[in-house]
């Protein structure tokens, strides 16, 4: 990330009506900017950089995406922000990972999930894996009722690539005692479009699974906002 070194108005400056926590108190947080929003969280500015133009130094910095971004702003990244301590990095951190467990929410706990419902594993799971900068792979083991028994990250890879071991995979199953499985993984490009890879590999797990008798029942990419089931789009 890029030092800002333009630091811009005091809070002190602004018009007390229009200085972020005033605004908040007059108007309610949906009339604030994602800056403002920021700069309330964060309360206090540090010395030579108000609250809101470090709000705006952190927003800058995540690059076209804004706020949606937060989330894959690290701690060393944050720290390099001027005014950013590890105190204020950590809040920061906090922020995304709340507004993570809240979009969750909305959609369910996750042992109480429908796990036949394409629509509703991708929208859930999305918030988990979408931010992330390298291809994991996530294998979902379920009950004969469709119940979640765990989960477990059976690879980790590059940014365009896992290495998937079928075996790795029913170990975990096995192990839990699984009626079938759910596969799913993150593309960080955004785009969920399977590739050749991902279709070869999740036909030699599904018929794995038809050997063992713990049936492959869907296989998720996820992408920025999207994402792909490959039984929903037959390809599995």
């Amino acid at each position: 990330m890029k030092k800002n070194t333009d630091y811009g108005t005091k809070i002190s400056d602004i018009p007390k009506q229009e200085r972020p926590y005033e605004k908040c108190e007059h108007f309610g947080p949906e009339a604030l900017s994602d800056a403002e929003l920021l700069a309330v969280v964060l309360r206090s500015g540090a010395e030579g950089v108000s609250a809101l133009q470090m709000s705006r130094d952190i927003l800058r910095s995540l690059g076209s995406g804004g706020i949606a971004m937060l989330h894959c702003a690290g701690l060393e990244d944050l720290l390099e922000i001027r005014g950013i301590g590890p105190v204020k990095a950590m809040q920061i951190r906090c922020i995304a990972e709340l507004s993570r467990r809240i979009a969750q929410a909305k959609i369910g706990a996750e042992d109480e999930l429908v796990y036949n419902d394409p629509k509703v594993i991708g929208s859930y799971y999305m918030e988990e894996m979408r931010h992330e900068n390298q291809e994991i792979v996530i294998v979902l083991c379920l009950s004969s009722k469709g119940r979640l028994l765990g989960k477990k990250m059976v690879s980790r890879g590059s940014v365009n690539a896992a290495f998937l071991d079928p075996r790795e995979i029913y170990k975990e199953a096995l192990s839990r005692r699984a009626a079938s499985i759910i596969l799913l993984h993150n593309h960080p490009s955004g785009d969920p479009s399977p590739s050749a890879e991902d279709i070869e590999i999740t036909n030699r797990i599904a018929q794995a699974g038809e050997l063992i008798g713990i049936p492959l029942l869907d296989h998720l990419v996820i992408g920025d906002r999207s994402y792909v089931s490959m039984r929903q789009s037959r390809i599995l």
